[in-house]
């Protein structure tokens, strides 16, 4: 029977009655999921113009003196806290619209959510390109902030609950994909303005009203998720969402009963999601909104996406050549992402963070001992070692996609029960921007104290967080959302915090 519902057999084990893919679900997915083209954008874009000298000369002209003298710790020549707080300042308001998306999300929907989300950063753009000093630059930041927090807090979970169970992973995964998409295209727009005298970092800044409006557009022509409808009452409304996207003449009775029954559930422990989060038996989830985005951060993936034009130039590449270098790393992001979709359903998670985790550690490992060995004060990196700091630089992004790329978003998306889900995706995304905003601002303080050291951190963090990922997140492949607390229950570890809700849930491997 289609509709991509799981039903209990004779045996009490879940079957699968379908869930294939039909034009209305991928279509509204897609759609869906075009909200990571603000995040790609904007973490291109930062990184790129930070580098142009017509936008340092117009707003940190103190740097490019710093940057001439010959005899500067290459390690240190951009490390200024004016520059990253133009990078960092959006972040730590995305950490703020996460929170405040958290709280309204279940009276509002998660359509209205991504549909304030992308409206926010469109103004965002709007401002940053007619900057006309410092402090409108951090207004407009401020407001793309919030723009990315309220739609990082709806998209995936939006996706996890609109997406056929089989096909959970890859669906969910499209929107990292658009990530990395929005992240070539502002790195190829960086190319082209770098060459326009003047002005060319306002073109930069100001086409982010572009994804922003595919975003908005998005929004407003896919329908609510059922499981947003029911938790408000909207059964009617539920029930023609999800014939919606399965498609005309499917049969969605059992899949649309599931969701009820979790909708009832979620009901009778009517509390305070964050509140909730907080007690033993929600202890597993309280743990992975905690732990991805953390090892998430540890990866290294976030500075190098930010600022891999500025290393590619203090490892000894010209402005063009760094630029086109960040430009490689977009399409090696868009390579792990499409072979992640692709193997997640099939293979499942765990397959994916043990080979990402070893190649990013050999990676890091590998730009330590090449920089730590060539770079020094008042030198530059001899070309060839420069190209191989480059070259493990794009597979370390590929990797990264493949794994914790992917999966940081895939994984917390799918795992949360209906009644902390907001509160859960609220806390994860809003602790990664978090994070995402301290690095932002002190990688190259931290590049200027530590030099290739901080290669090596990175790396040794590497060794934990897939030792965690194998040990302790539980593989969720084809599984039901309705499902998943099962899947914990069995764990050996989280099982003994999560009970079965009467053997409801199926039968999935650990």
């Amino acid at each position: 029977m289609p509709g991509g519902a799981f039903l209990l057999n004779s045996g009490g084990m879940a079957a699968d009655h379908g869930g294939g893919l039909t034009v209305p679900v991928v279509v509204t997915c897609l759609m869906a999921a075009s909200g990571g083209l603000i995040f790609g954008y904007d973490i291109g874009i930062s990184g790129g113009v930070s580098e142009m000298e017509s936008f340092l000369e117009k707003f940190f002209p103190g740097l490019l003196k710093t940057a001439a003298h010959a005899n500067k710790d290459v390690y240190c020549i951009y490390n200024n806290q004016a520059l990253t707080a133009f990078t960092s300042s959006l972040y730590a308001f995305g950490m703020v619209g996460t929170l405040l998306a958290s709280r309204v999300t279940r009276r509002l929907g998660r359509q209205a959510i991504m549909l304030i989300g992308g409206t926010l950063f469109l103004a965002g753009a709007l401002v940053n390109a007619a900057a006309a000093n410092i402090a409108m630059l951090i207004v407009g930041r401020m407001l793309l902030g919030l723009g990315l927090g309220f739609s990082g807090q709806a998209t995936p979970v939006y996706l996890a609950e609109v997406a056929p169970p089989r096909w959970r992973g890859g669906f969910i995964s499209a929107f990292p994909l658009f990530i990395s998409v929005g992240y070539l295209v502002a790195n190829l727009i960086n190319y082209g303005t770098s060459r326009i005298p003047g002005w060319g970092w306002r073109l930069s800044l100001g086409l982010a009203a572009v994804p922003a409006a595919v975003m908005v557009a998005g929004a407003a022509f896919i329908p609510d998720t059922p499981s947003s409808l029911v938790l408000r009452g909207k059964h009617d409304d539920a029930r023609a969402a999800l014939q919606r996207v399965r498609g005309k003449g499917v049969d969605i009775g059992a899949e649309f009963a599931d969701i009820l029954a979790a909708a009832e559930h979620a009901r009778r422990n009517e509390e305070g999601a964050f509140r909730r989060i907080l007690r033993r038996e929600y202890r597993p989830y309280l743990v992975m909104a905690v732990a991805f985005p953390v090892f998430l951060n540890l990866t290294g993936v976030a500075v190098t996406a930010f600022f891999s034009p500025i290393l590619f130039r203090t490892v000894g590449f010209e402005s063009d050549a760094a630029l086109m270098g960040a430009v490689i790393l977009g399409v090696m992001n868009i390579g792990g992402i499409l072979a992640s979709g692709f193997a997640m359903d099939r293979y499942g998670r765990k397959l994916l963070f043990v080979i990402g985790g070893a190649l990013m550690f050999t990676c890091q490992v590998t730009m330590a001992s090449i920089i730590g060995s060539q770079l020094g004060n008042g030198s530059k990196m001899p070309k060839g070692y420069a190209v191989a700091v480059l070259i493990a630089t794009f597979v370390f992004s590929a990797s990264f996609s493949w794994s914790w790329g992917a999966l940081y978003w895939t994984i917390p998306g799918e795992i949360y029960p209906v009644e902390v889900r907001a509160a859960g995706q609220g806390a994860a995304v809003a602790l990664n921007l978090g994070l995402n905003f301290l690095q932002a601002q002190f990688f190259l303080a931290m590049l200027c104290c530590f030099k290739y050291g901080a290669f090596l951190f990175y790396a040794s963090w590497l060794v934990v967080m897939t030792a965690f990922a194998v040990a302790l997140v539980p593989e969720t492949k084809g599984v039901p959302l309705e499902s998943m607390g099962h899947v914990f229950a069995r764990h050996w570890y989280w099982g003994r915090f999560v009970k079965d809700q009467n053997n409801k849930f199926g039968d999935e491997s650990t």
